[in-house]
């Protein structure tokens, strides 16, 4: 099933013009996750052809404007496109106030739940199916968190010659798929491991916005497989990184060595930037697997072994 990214802005405070203030979106078995929702966010998800209707969970990671500025004209398409799925959206709890002045205005004709998020902890803020999703705080000007994505373990993979050779019944199945012997009423015990293969390794996705250099991000989001880690600076303004609580590529790169993530994606580029490969050189002298996330970047986690 998928679990792919789409980066949707790349750029820190002002769109620029080839890049768009923050927003990603996960397709994680086929639901859609927005994350941070910057302005001009609507056009990036037409451009990329990402169905609005597909997006029922919405996360901001904090109140800063290149980061929340496009959510009131994606509610304002919901509503013209006759939205009635209920939509979810963590964040801080004065964007609730925000968006309640527009709201004013505007007849959603559907129901938005507001989750307020905890910036003391990681926390557990969404369980699905197949997904739980985590909060985890940030070190930034204001109260900030990033989020971390974790897939859920799954079933062992029943051997379906064993299945009509032994006659296998569905209860039979579903409990040696749960990791648990079966004992038969002639005394015959099913070995779960001669009849099950071990499943695909959990994937796991985890974001980082604006934050300084913080060491406890790499505990929060430990053996992560693919970390997105915003580097607005690169080194030879690491003092300005510092004054604005911001990081640079080379301090992204330490946290994704710390964490022993499997890839890093670097973004939240300052516009004083136009050569970017500069700011890969330094981040690959700490981690390497770094890649430089663009408008429109996609990448897909295939399942572990």
């Amino acid at each position: 099933m998928n679990f792919e990214l789409t980066v949707l802005g790349t750029s820190s405070a002002v769109p620029t013009s080839v890049r768009f203030p923050s927003a990603h979106v996960l397709n994680a078995y086929e639901q859609f996750f927005l994350i941070d929702c910057g302005e001009g966010t609507q056009m990036q998800l037409r451009k990329f052809k990402i169905k609005f209707a597909r997006i029922n969970h919405i996360f901001i990671s904090h109140l800063h404007g290149d980061h929340y500025f496009g959510i009131y004209g994606l509610l304002s398409s919901f509503a013209l496109q006759k939205r009635k799925n209920e939509l979810h959206i963590y964040a801080p709890e004065e964007l609730r106030k925000l968006v309640k002045v527009q709201l004013k205005y505007l007849d959603l004709g559907f129901p938005i739940s507001f989750h307020y998020l905890n910036f003391d902890r990681k926390k557990k803020i969404l369980d699905t199916k197949h997904i739980e999703v985590y909060s985890f705080p940030l070190k930034h000007s204001i109260s900030t968190c990033g989020f971390l994505f974790q897939e859920k373990e799954r079933e062992r993979n029943i051997i379906k010659a064993k299945i009509e050779k032994y006659q296998l019944g569905l209860r039979e199945i579903v409990k040696l798929k749960s990791g648990n012997n079966v004992e038969r009423e002639d005394g015959t015990v099913l070995d779960y491991n001669d009849f099950t293969n071990s499943p695909s390794k959990a994937r796991s996705y985890a974001y980082c916005s604006d934050t300084q250099y913080y060491n406890k991000i790499a505990d929060y989001v430990k053996d992560v497989d693919l970390l997105y880690h915003e580097a607005t600076y690169m080194d030879i303004d690491k003092a300005l990184a510092k004054k604005t609580m911001h990081s640079t590529a080379s301090d992204a790169a330490k946290i994704a060595s710390k964490a022993n993530a499997n890839k890093l994606i670097l973004g939240h580029y300052s516009g004083r930037y136009y050569d970017l490969k500069p700011m890969l050189i330094e981040a690959s002298k700490y981690h390497n697997n770094v890649v430089l996330a663009h408008d429109g970047f996609s990448f897909s986690l295939p399942y572990k072994k």
